[in-house]
């Protein structure tokens, strides 16, 4: 049984034709940047989440950006953000003038702990970035709390988690989400969304959006240009009242896993305690994950591992890893792989994977 890694295009296909038509209602209309679509987006989005403000933007890396500029962060200042995530998390600091200091994770959630990051802690640190990493939810909260520092959310895997109740990107000061097309609530190109329940903020990251006016007339400071577009904030619109939907079916699709005996053959992802994960990837470990991920492939069934080689080891990093040590992050950097993962993986599918990983022998 062939069984890819995503499958995008199934969830989207009772929308599709209404998809269309709104795109064609845009161009028709002629309002293609910051025009009522964006504006209906951000109002929706907002209200979903249970938030006061979502912003568009261009993308999730201007996104963490922004916000990390909203929060007053800039030269002199660290950051600390998890290595063990994809390379934007760590790369939007930088443009702040900013430094980022790289803290490790539990290699069971994937995700920071208040552990790990007071350890990475240092007298220059203005804010920390925690990661939703693969759809779980990161307890940004208690980090918040037992640092006293602001907390950016980095929610760009997580749209429809939760945790406690509430939705993951409510848990930072502020919180970042990308609608790259891969990901739970997406656009068939480049977006994203800041959040936050502070007008200030809010406020700013509007300002910092388009080029650091209010008005188009005066420029208070040096922003950028990264506006939510209003085709992409049309398709987004359309698909959000299925995320909750989505998400189940992603959950669904974990338990299937489980259900099929996936733990007797591999380490699962741990929910962070009080997280119901909307699994944006389905990332297990296994001490030989590279030779079980060649035996899946001869079977048909697709995997990935995404961060062999974890951000603070980048040639970019370099400059910034100060010879860090994360024992956390290096093991799971060593022994994770994706197995497949949608709203729509069905029983059979996961049982066939369970079945493979359990016959592959490695």
């Amino acid at each position: 049984m062939a069984i890819p890694l995503f499958d995008t295009t199934t969830p989207l296909e009772p929308l599709r034709a209404r998809i269309e038509q709104r795109v064609l209602d845009v161009l028709r209309k002629g309002a293609y940047i910051l025009g009522p679509e964006v504006a209906g987006f951000e109002k929706d989005f907002a209200a979903h989440l249970g938030a006061a403000h979502a912003v568009g933007v261009a993308n999730g890396t201007d996104a963490l950006t922004i916000a990390l500029r909203a929060l007053g962060v800039g030269p002199g200042d660290e950051v600390v953000v998890p290595s063990f995530t994809f390379y934007a998390s760590a790369e939007a600091v930088p443009p702040t003038g900013a430094r980022p200091v790289f803290c490790d994770i539990d290699p069971g959630t994937f995700c920071v702990t208040p552990d790990t990051v007071r350890a990475a802690l240092t007298p220059r640190t203005k804010a920390v970035v925690t990661v939703d990493l693969f759809g779980n939810v990161a307890p940004s909260a208690e980090i918040r709390e037992a640092t006293g520092l602001p907390v950016v959310e980095d929610a760009a895997q997580a749209a429809g988690a939760t945790r406690h109740g509430a939705a993951a990107g409510t848990f930072g000061d502020v919180a970042t989400f990308s609608f790259f097309p891969s990901k739970n609530l997406a656009c068939f190109g480049d977006g994203g969304a800041v959040v936050t329940g502070d007008d200030a903020l809010a406020e700013r990251v509007r300002m910092l959006r388009f080029h650091g006016s209010r008005d188009k007339v005066t420029f208070e400071d040096v922003g950028y240009n990264s506006r939510l577009d209003e085709i992409q904030a049309a398709i987004l619109r359309e698909q959000l009242p299925s995320l909750a939907a989505w998400a189940a079916g992603r959950r669904a699709a974990g338990a299937y896993y489980a259900e099929a005996g996936l733990a007797e053959v591999a380490d699962l992802p741990i929910p962070v305690d009080g997280a119901d994960p909307a699994w944006h990837l389905f990332v297990i470990r296994h001490r030989h994950a590279d030779a079980l991920a060649a035996v899946l492939a001869d079977r048909g069934i697709q995997t990935k591992a995404y961060y062999r080689v974890p951000t603070h080891r980048q040639p970019a990093m370099a400059a910034y890893a100060n010879g860090a040590v994360l024992t956390g992050t290096d093991e799971a950097a060593r022994t994770h792989l994706a197995i497949p993962m949608s709203p729509v993986l069905g029983r059979e599918q996961a049982e066939a994977v369970v079945d493979a990983i359990r016959a592959a022998d490695v």
